[in-house]
């Protein structure tokens, strides 16, 4: 039967409950999907309308009361009417005719200072001419002022500046200026001006700056308009029992919404039906997910905190999905919509791959995906677009080489979103302004998950102790404060360690284990040699060796306590707990044959324990420690072989593995006959390119050469001179 089938897989899943079970998963798990719900059901809780004036109603409202008020919006735009109804206040501006007759004043003045300033009526006539070139009067005209007296003069002057003030002491517009000028000129004929200089009078008023002295009462204005809105009675507004406030899609005014408050209509009833939906698939979803787990990696089932980390991961990508909802491009519905584009889906999936595993990250792809097209209002082209950026960012982040790499994934995002959107907007026909939209946003959402996954990165690795491609690379970068004192301090064992690093990763690319792990952990296994770097062979720069001074026990403490020297370095600069491990399990339990030789030879029938002459251990526990093993000592046995031949090295090779094995040293480290057999080809690989064989010349040979080289010296000497 279907349910027996069901009750079967379900067992092992229920069987787990138990009291820690419950006290950890349940209650953190139960935490964890409450805080999701509440987020993702934001749009189906009872909340409050959020209408705006000329935006569509979205249903229908009545009122459930009749009600009378005072309106607000009404009574204001009474006022606003009343007020617009008052004519402007304008008022006479006095300066702009003191103004004028200061400009008439000046020119009479200037004539009097020429006609007093000489005698000869010709010069006055020229120097006339040439201060009032402005006005351009003619020959008799000039004559006729530079005859003038000052009496003349002044009665002239009166009679102009009369003239100016009696036109312009009225009210005079911007409209009516150049009437204003006509009339001075009328003026002129009838104010008893003799002939001879009316042409002057006339002149002087056609030069005249003339401008509008009627300027607008701000202040005065604004109190009339005042008086008259304040005057407005208040407005009341019956509404009845029943009566259609505004209609679905109908444009919502002020005078809509001002009521709707009124009557308290500005708040949403909640969907529970919607509600219960939406909180069965999320709780369908996770089951899903946590069956998937369960069944298909155990590994991370059973680890509590890659599930909190998975968990810890949905939130927060809910809450960007929830930030990025929130968005609004310019108050339009059809732009507004759109922002769903822009849900970093690819930045969850990314950091799933490059923390757990990439099976698990297409999974959480799919899951991540469905939730941002909820979120986006139940459309599915959110749904489509987050699983495609989301199975982009998992291939570019699969296999880093570099750190450059995971940088270098926005370009690849980028243009996987702007396909993505095109094709949709193709299919769900778009204009051209929402696809120019959209691609903007498919675009910024590339760069988007990429920083993200870029931020967030070294955060949950700390938080949660998981070590990373990115984590091994940088920690690979020869800068690294260990090795740079390894390679100062102790080159011998720098060099050492940069081989066994080649040797590990050919032999753990080779197996399908981790060959970047195996490489790094290589270049540390060794870096508690930095303590007593000259008691190591591979460090001694002389002939002399301080072991041959002491006790094989004091040289087997010496040895060995580079280990723990190694793992109290490795806590102090924060090293990842994988390369610990290496770096105390890279020995195991091996016995240091020369110096328990050498202690039997001392012993002289005294009984020596083996135990006393080995490692402490542990052995290696993963792939990745059992190949740094391995190619440590083939590494450093492979220099004791006086001639170091592919057969040879081959032998010894074999040789090395199978004493390892032999010795216990192997078996918890999951490595089958078959890989042992894949790991000593892999070694013999980077052997023979390290000792490969070169051409040996014979005699005869090296003396012709020698001989050709002398000769072309003393050519090429002769040449020069």
């Amino acid at each position: 039967m279907p349910w027996q089938r069901l009750k079967g897989l379900m067992h092992p899943l229920l069987a787990r409950l138990g009291p820690k079970f419950l006290r950890t998963r349940v209650i953190c798990g139960m935490a964890l999907f409450a805080v999701a719900v509440t987020i993702m059901a934001l749009d189906y809780l009872p909340q409050k309308l959020d209408l705006k004036v000329g935006q569509p109603s979205p249903q229908d409202f009545k009122a459930p009361q009749g009600i009378v008020y005072e309106s607000e919006v009404l009574t204001q735009k009474a006022r606003e009417e009343a007020a617009r109804q008052v004519t402007p206040v304008y008022r006479v501006d006095s300066s702009v005719v003191t103004t004028l007759t200061d400009q008439v004043d000046n020119i009479f003045q200037a004539i009097r200072e020429i006609n007093n300033s000489t005698g000869n009526s010709s010069e006055r006539v020229a120097r006339l001419k040439d201060r009032l070139s402005q006005l351009k009067l003619t020959a008799p005209t000039l004559q006729a002022l530079a005859a003038a007296d000052a009496t003349t003069l002044n009665n002239l002057a009166g009679m102009t500046k009369n003239i100016v003030s009696q036109v312009m002491n009225e009210a005079v517009p911007q409209d009516a200026v150049s009437t204003a000028r006509d009339k001075m000129l009328a003026a002129v004929e009838t104010a008893g001006i003799e002939a001879r200089y009316k042409p002057a009078v006339v002149a002087i008023i056609q030069n005249l700056e003339l401008k509008p002295n009627l300027i607008y009462d701000v202040a005065a204005t604004m109190q009339k308009r005042e008086k008259a809105a304040a005057e407005v009675s208040p407005v009341q507004v019956t509404i009845r029992q029943n009566e259609k406030i505004v209609s679905d899609g109908e444009l919502v005014t002020a005078e809509d919404i001002e009521a709707l408050q009124k009557l308290g209509l500005l708040r949403s009833g909640a969907s529970w039906g919607a509600l219960f939906g939406l909180i069965f698939f999320q709780a369908l979803l996770v089951a899903l997910l946590l069956l998937y787990l369960r069944f298909f990696k155990p590994d991370i089932y059973n680890n509590n905190q890659l599930l909190l980390l998975l968990g810890l991961l949905w939130l927060i990508f809910l809450i960007f999905s929830r930030v990025v909802a929130a968005i609004s491009l310019g108050g339009r519905a059809e732009f507004t919509r759109l922002v769903g584009y822009l849900m970093p889906v690819a930045a969850g999936s990314m950091l799933v791959a490059i923390l757990m595993d990439a099976q698990v990250a297409v999974i959480f792809t799919v899951f991540l995906a469905l939730e941002a097209g909820i979120i986006g209002g139940n459309l599915y082209q959110f749904t489509a677009m987050g699983a495609v950026s989301g199975l982009v960012g998992i291939y570019c982040v699969t296999h880093l080489s570099q750190r450059s790499d995971l940088a270098r994934s926005s370009l690849f995002l980028m243009l996987a979103n702007l396909l993505s959107v095109i094709a949709l907007g193709l299919m769900l026909k778009s204009t051209l302004s929402q696809l120019s939209v959209a691609a903007v946003l498919a675009l910024a959402n590339g760069l988007l998950s990429t920083v993200l996954t870029i931020g967030f990165l070294p955060f949950l690795e700390n938080s949660f102790g998981i070590t990373t491609a990115v984590k091994l690379l940088e920690l690979s970068n020869p800068n690294h404060p260990l090795l740079k004192r390894l390679l100062l301090e102790a080159p011998g064992t720098y060099h050492h360690s940069i081989l066994v690093g080649n040797l590990a990763e050919a032999a753990a690319d080779a197996v399908g284990a981790d060959s970047l792990l195996a490489r790094v952990g290589a270049y540390y296994h060794d870096i508690g040699k930095l303590k007593r770097p000259y008691f190591f062979i591979e460090n001694q720069v002389t002939a002399e060796n301080p072991h041959d001074r002491l006790a094989p026990t004091l040289s087997t403490l010496i040895i060995s306590c580079h280990v723990k020297d190694g793992l109290e370095m490795a806590r102090e600069y924060r090293l990842p707990q994988v390369i610990q491990d290496i770096i105390a399990q890279h020995h195991g339990a091996t016995l240091m044959t020369y110096f328990y030789h050498k202690a039997r030879e001392n012993s002289r029938g005294d009984s020596v324990n083996e135990n006393d002459f080995r490692y402490e251990g542990p052995i290696p526990r993963s792939k990745e420690a059992a190949i740094v093993m391995l190619a440590d000592s083939v590494e450093a046995g492979i220099r004791s072989l006086p001639r170091p031949t592919p057969g040879r090295m081959e032998g010894f090779v074999r040789k090395i593995i199978r004493e390892k094995l032999d010795d216990g040293q192997l078996e918890a480290s999951d490595l089958t006959f078959r890989e042992l057999a894949v790991i000593a080809e892999a070694f013999m690989r980077v052997l023979n390119g390290i000792f490969h064989t070169r051409v040996e010349y014979p005699e005869v040979v090296l003396k012709e050469m020698e001989r050709r080289k002398n000769r072309n010296g003393v050519l090429h000497k002769q040449s020069a001179g």
